[in-house]
């Protein structure tokens, strides 16, 4: 049952940039993800530089506060906590099977989720740093650890990973940049609502873009080595069908002894 199932997905398309161009962006987002975090980790651990401005900055949001923002900052929360995400990502990606016959595209995204969910576990019990303090809090109890959000790491890796596996098989760079563009906005939305509910500070956000930087490069990686060796597999439509040379010009005169 299994092997007639397999039998019937399709190959997954190959992305359109060349390889060594998308093994550089994977790498630059590799670069900034790890700078990023570390950064925040640094300020976080001496209580300086981005960490200075963790108090301001949730003071700031408690004024701010108002019922129209409550109201939709927590429904952005709440359909974009990492166990609602989980389901909602799995779901998307079985019917992502289905309907495009396809299986490669779909496990990297999961894959990406669950390494998401697996480092922000183990960055959260090593830094052990607390919450804002619970009477901020705007959505009911949570004694979750706060370095880093879970919300902002789960939404940021399946908005930028999802932009990646669809963007780079079709579209142009316009449309490219504006996946891209509307990941982060969307990242951005779920940060500030964590941040305006009162459950994170400022450098846990920051920090968590830089997670799902580097994870999202990890999907990346993965994928484009992937594509790399299909090429190279004995059976695969290149193998079959190489490039064969020219055709020499019957006009052209014979070459001089």
């Amino acid at each position: 049952m299994i092997s007639a199932l397999t039998a019937r997905l399709r190959p997954s398309p190959s992305p359109r940039v060349s390889q060594p161009s998308l093994f550089c962006w994977a790498g630059a987002l590799l670069v900034a993800g790890d700078a990023v975090f570390w950064l925040m980790f640094a300020a976080v651990q001496s209580d300086s530089g981005l960490a200075a401005m963790d108090g301001p900055v949730h003071s700031l949001l408690l004024d701010w506060r108002s019922p129209a923002a409550t109201v939709l900052l927590a429904v952005v929360s709440a359909v974009t906590a990492p166990e609602v995400l989980t389901v909602a990502g799995a779901a998307f990606a079985l019917a992502w099977v289905a309907w495009k016959r396809e299986l490669w595209r779909p496990a990297v995204l999961m894959g990406a989720m669950l390494l998401a969910v697996v480092l922000t576990t183990l960055i959260k019990q090593l830094v052990s740093r607390s919450r804002p303090p619970a009477a901020d809090f705007l959505l009911g109890p949570d004694d979750a650890l706060s370095f880093p959000s879970g919300h902002t790491v789960g939404i940021g890796v399946f908005t930028v990973v999802l932009a990646y596996l669809v963007l780079s098989r079709s579209g142009t760079r316009t449309t490219a940049v504006l996946g891209f563009c509307a990941a982060l906005a969307v990242s951005l939305l779920v940060g500030l609502s964590r941040l305006y509910l009162g459950y994170h500070w400022l450098t846990d956000v920051v920090a968590s873009f830089g997670v799902a930087l580097a994870v999202a490069a990890v999907a990346m990686f993965t994928d484009i080595a992937r594509q790399g060796s299909v090429r190279l597999r004995p059976g695969s439509p290149e193998s079959r069908n190489p490039r064969r040379p020219a055709a020499a010009d019957p006009s052209a005169p014979d070459p001089q002894p």
